[in-house]
């Protein structure tokens, strides 16, 4: 039982990371229709910048303070993300407004191959370290019930919380603020909105903006855990059973698809890989969802849309 939760409390908080990767896939979507295959190229971007700039800003400031390095370098690559998301909205998506979906994917696809080659001119393409004094020490739980306790990772359970206040955050955002109903009328209906003095292409900056925030701090996180190196952009794609599970226009199911396919790949591997040669952590994803799409084609939380014809 010890390692069963021991197994447990590690899919969760690796489903927490792929529900923060996941959220930047609903937020866009929400807002404007367009599934972001970019959220993966803005992640290492962001970390790019990120670990970049904390090596830098000592070197052009002459301090040798980590902690303020680390801070500075949150703020200019936060504030080179919203330059990103409003280059992103003005360049490209506002020319594409009412296009076929497909025209709108191809758009993101663009720019993820941008945002790879130009973050590789702009930071280079050594592997580079994210140090922000998460702990990597692992710990002990539960020692009093189960022989030898609950091994946990620090970093691990650091990085969740934070994820997990993230979440919770952007949530009450949407829900609380004159922004956030702002973005979810849009969500709703973008004739509407706009019918009613809601400015669309403010608000696919913000939302953007917000998007790109959600990647800083996911490639923050992965960064610190994996390296910041060109393979960061593949996190997405694991994010993608996530989203489709959750339904592309869910906050909540972003974050229950996530708990969902970390735990299920992180038992189904232990349990289950030992038995056939492993390797089922990389597909268990995948093959949920598609059963999923079988059953209900929405995801768990999506809205069913009927078009009358």
């Amino acid at each position: 039982m010890g390692f069963f939760i021991e197994a447990l409390i590690g899919g969760l908080m690796t489903g927490m990371l792929y529900s923060l990767v996941a959220l930047g896939f609903v937020l866009i979507f929400k807002a404007s229709g367009v599934f972001n295959f970019a959220q993966g190229a803005m992640v290492l971007f962001a970390a790019l910048a990120m670990a970049r700039f904390s090596e830098w800003f000592p070197h052009w400031g002459g301090f040798d303070s980590k902690v303020l390095a680390n801070v500075l370098a949150f703020i200019a690559a936060m504030a080179l993300m919203v330059v990103v998301a409003w280059l992103i909205e003005r360049l490209a998506l506002s020319k594409l407004v009412n296009q076929e979906g497909i025209t709108l994917l191809m758009a993101t696809l663009g720019i993820t191959y941008f945002l790879d080659g130009f973050g590789q001119t702009l930071f280079g393409s050594d592997i580079y370290k994210i140090d922000v004094g998460l702990p990597k020490d692992p710990i002990f739980l539960l020692e009093s019930v189960f022989e030898g306790g609950v091994l946990v990772n620090k970093e691990d359970l650091y990085a969740a919380a934070i994820a997990a206040a993230l979440v919770i955050g952007l949530s009450m955002f949407f829900q609380y603020t004159s922004t956030g109903r702002a973005l979810r009328a849009v969500a709703d209906d973008h004739q509407a909105a706009q019918s009613i003095g809601i400015p669309l292409n403010r608000i696919w900056v913000i939302v953007w903006s917000v998007a790109g925030f959600v990647a800083l701090v996911a490639g923050i996180i992965w960064g610190s855990k994996l390296g910041v190196q060109f393979s960061l952009s593949l996190v997405a794609l694991k994010a993608l059973p996530v989203v489709i599970l959750g339904g592309l226009t869910s906050v909540p199911g972003a974050i229950i698809g996530g708990l969902i396919i970390g735990v299920g790949e992180k038992l189904a591997e232990i349990y289950i890989g030992s038995q056939i040669g492993g390797g089922i952590e990389i597909w268990f994803g995948y093959v949920l969802v598609l059963f999923v799409l079988l059953v209900r084609p929405q995801g768990l939380f999506g809205e069913k849309i009927i078009d009358r014809v």
